[in-house]
């Protein structure tokens, strides 16, 4: 049985961060200074300093073959953790062992020179990332194919538009023939068209080629569609790993609603809202609650998203027509609206909900707490027509007043 290529065990990384403090008097300032002599307290310790643990008492490991997805919010340690797997930072405490050559795909465009030309940059970056003068002309009519700069390749990059730079670049770094890939947030680079280029490459290098992947992005569909397991981080502790569907699934879970509360003094809100699937009429039902301090004409958007929150299907309630649009009293309000389920297919759904005034601003935003669990009543293997609306644009939706 053949070692994990990385193995780490117990890791932390710590960093000193200071902060400012402010004297208003001349006093503060001595008091300020005199701490530091104070019994107990060390000479030469600077009393605006702080430990921060990006990364604290973190241990997995990957085998061969495995394509990892690290996921987490912002500030969890992903890229400080891909850092050192890089050998770019010195951990604190712990240890690692990779077997394998790395490549390190962490800063798109890292050691492109302004003034070289596309062609003097694909051997300099090359150069720079590990590869070798012979690789980098095997592969030289690769990189610029998959770039699309052939047209330019004896321009100075200075001259490139932004996009052709990180196509140039991602271009080089992607062609690089380790057996160990770290990525760092590089699918999100260029254009919808160059972005999905730039997965199929992914694809291509763990699937086909059998290379060991590790790659840190917030898109938890290209997350799923590429990698086999998973990592959760938060606050710079491993939260969970295991098979990638369940460790996003998890991930998305726990995350905080991102809806955006923005109602004002004076503007209708949503109170309550209670969404759940009826087997029996094979409908998603909603039931709004809103609270208005005077009579308004509102409009409803209703959002439907999939198990990766992506948008599935959308309907209007009086935004466009204002002979549908929604009039509410002073006080308390309820709407009842039913989505149809045909083409829907088995899992786990959210429903946002949206009151606005219709074509000038959004009152109030409001996502489910709890996702609407869906079993379809078709028979397994029977034949079901997805209609075009789904995912498409809009639907029509009855509208009740309760």
């Amino acid at each position: 049985m053949k070692p994990p290529v990385i193995r780490v065990e117990n890791l932390g990384k710590c960093y000193r961060i200071g902060h400012q403090v402010r004297h208003d008097t001349l006093r503060d300032a001595l008091m300020h200074g005199a701490r530091r002599f104070l019994p107990g307290s060390r000479p030469n310790a600077s009393p605006d300093l702080e430990d921060f643990w990006a990364l604290k008492d973190v241990s997995f490991q990957i085998e061969p073959g495995e394509v990892v997805g690290v996921i987490g919010r912002n500030g969890a340690g992903k890229s400080t953790l891909l850092k050192i797997l890089s050998r770019i930072t010195e951990p604190t405490q712990g240890r690692v062992t990779i077997n394998g050559r790395v490549a390190s795909l962490l800063e798109v465009g890292t050691g492109f020179h302004p003034e070289l030309s596309g062609r003097e940059n694909i051997f300099l970056n090359g150069a720079i990332l590990g590869m070798t003068r012979a690789e980098i002309r095997r592969k030289f009519d690769e990189i610029v194919a998959f770039a699309e700069v052939e047209r330019f390749l004896d321009t100075p990059v200075k001259r490139y538009s932004s996009g052709m730079y990180v196509r140039l670049a991602f271009a080089v770094a992607a062609h690089l023939e380790p057996e160990i890939l770290i990525v760092d947030e590089v699918l999100a680079v260029g254009d919808a068209q160059f972005q999905a280029k730039c997965l199929g490459k992914m694809e291509n290098v763990a699937k086909k080629e059998g290379r060991t992947v590790l790659v840190v992005s917030h898109n938890a569909a290209n997350l799923l569609a590429l990698c086999t397991q998973g990592i959760l981080l938060q606050s710079g502790s491993v939260v969970c790993t295991g098979p990638a569907k369940e460790v996003i699934s998890r991930y998305l879970d726990t995350s905080p609603t991102p809806a955006t509360r923005r109602t004002k003094s004076g503007q209708p809100q949503i109170a309550h809202l209670d969404c759940r699937h009826d087997p029996a009429s094979e409908q998603l039902q909603a039931t709004i609650t809103l609270t208005s301090p005077s009579p308004h004409k509102i409009a409803v958007e209703i959002i439907l998203m999939d198990h990766l929150r992506q948008p599935v299907a959308f309907s209007q309630l009086g935004t466009l027509n204002p002979a549908e649009q929604i009039s509410l009293s002073t006080g308390e309000t309820r709407l009842s609206v039913a989505l149809p389920s045909t083409g829907l297919a088995r899992g786990r759904y959210w429903m946002k909900i949206q009151i606005v005034h219709p074509l000038v601003d959004v009152f109030d935003s409001v996502e489910h707490h709890q996702p609407i669990e869906f079993v379809p009543n078709h028979i397994p293997g029977e034949t079901v027509v997805f209609e075009q609306h789904w995912g498409n644009g809009s639907i029509q939706l009855p509208l009740t007043m309760l």
